[in-house]
């Protein structure tokens, strides 16, 4: 039985009046609790309306179609100011350009896709396989450990360590950095607060900056971000506004980090709870890139993306005003069972795995796509080689979040 299915005797989701259901409580996704509540609204109110949230009152999206329809009316739904739910403090909104609209959007976009091209990428595939194999060959045997810290976060930052050309030994920052500028209470295990996180990112700002610095006058053309963004016609004065800088990089950072870290987290727990999808792999282990699509969807990583109503607008036969916030729920859209076939199910052999919204839709679409599905799929390649089975455990520890929707700890074992 699916999550989405098994309520475990909550029956709010489904007797709840609709004005009452609020879907950005962190606590719902941290307890697994949010596929009902979700389900609800695509059935009885796609575009649902909350009037009193911790975020304000804001709007729902909840079905395929019509995030589609938000993500391509660029003139009605804007990424300004924010593009998560909440609003950042006005003394501290580091701007990014992913929260920007076009041209400016498009201009900081193309500078930095280079670091992600497929040239780039297919040269950087031999140097993710042979890391992926140092780091499963030094993985424990008969014993339980956490994936999502020897594996998941391991992967993901020595790649994110190569897009910035940081040092090898500092690859754990960047996680860190990620957790700072997405959680909303803690960094890692650890409480925080605003302020404390805020002087976490400008500790970020400040060793890049120190890089730039490095960078801006070489001789050598590197095709790292830093680089890249320091040569750029449109971005090689960015130095000079800092709090923009910061923006781009936490935008990067995240971007980097989250996708590809909580769906090698998420792959390993939808393979224990779909037992014959295991056996499937097992069987014919070329369904792997089909796999990883389907891990993607399924898990999908970022739960959602906002937009800003700069005119009156109508999704949904619903009136949208100016000014109002307007929530994409990806991890919604992604079990539509209007438009995916079987959405709340983890097939890996899926027609078209591809079909899904976990890396947006449109100009916003996440540039660094085709490098989390090369890191997923090199990393099950070389399990597949390795390990005839991983073992979940017991249960994983889910981030308290709306917008991260993945894992601290994922116990597992490899029979030895």
């Amino acid at each position: 039985m699916s999550l989405a299915h098994d309520t475990r005797g909550r029956t709010a989701p489904w007797t709840l009046p609709l004005s009452q259901i609020d879907p950005s409580r962190a606590d719902l996704f941290e307890r697994g609790e949010h596929w009902d509540y979700f389900a609800r609204l695509r059935r009885d109110d796609p575009v649902h309306f909350t009037p009193a949230s911790d975020f304000g009152p804001f709007w729902s999206i909840t079905k395929f179609k019509d995030i589609v329809q938000v993500e391509t009316s660029h003139n009605i739904f804007s990424s300004f100011p924010e593009i998560v739910i909440g609003d950042a403090p006005a003394d501290f909104r580091p701007p990014m350009f992913i929260a920007m609209d076009p041209p400016v959007h498009d201009e900081h976009r193309r500078t930095v896709t280079p670091a992600v091209s497929p040239a780039r990428i297919a040269e950087l595939e031999p140097l993710i396989r042979e890391r992926a194999g140092r780091i499963l060959d030094s993985l424990p045997r008969n014993e339980t450990f956490n994936w999502v810290d020897l594996v998941s976060i391991e992967l993901t930052s020595q790649m994110l360590a190569t897009l910035f050309d940081v040092p090898f030994e500092d690859r754990r920052l960047l996680p860190y950095w990620s957790d700072a500028a997405t959680s909303a209470d803690t960094v890692g295990s650890t409480a925080m607060t605003f302020e404390q996180r805020q002087n976490i990112l400008m500790e970020c700002l400040a060793y890049f900056t120190k890089l730039w610095n490095e960078r801006v006058n070489t001789d050598k053309p590197g095709f790292d971000f830093i680089s890249l963004l320091a040569r750029g016609p449109s971005t090689r004065d960015m130095y000079k506004d800092p709090m923009t800088f910061l923006g781009t990089l936490m935008l990067l950072i995240v971007g980097g980090n989250d996708t590809t870290r909580n769906s090698i987290s998420g792959g390993i727990v939808h393979l224990n709870r779909n037992p014959r999808e295991y056996d499937k792999l097992r069987a014919n282990p070329g369904l792997i890139p089909s796999m990883v699509s389907e891990i993607i969807r399924y898990q999908t990583p970022l739960a959602h993306m906002r937009r800003t109503a700069i005119a009156d607008g109508v999704i949904g036969g619903k009136t949208i005003r100016k000014g109002d916030k307007v929530v994409m729920w990806y991890i919604s859209g992604n079990r539509d069972e209007t438009e995916i076939e079987r959405a709340d199910e983890f097939l890996i052999d899926r027609a078209n795995p591809r079909h899904h919204l976990s890396f947006g839709f449109g100009i916003h679409r996440c540039m660094g796509n085709r490098v989390a599905e090369m890191q997923l799929r090199i990393i099950w390649e070389e399990i597949m080689k390795r390990f005839p089975r991983i073992e979940l455990v017991g249960e994983p520890v889910r981030v308290k979040s709306n917008f991260v929707h993945g894992f601290t700890e994922v116990p597992v074992r490899i029979p030895a």
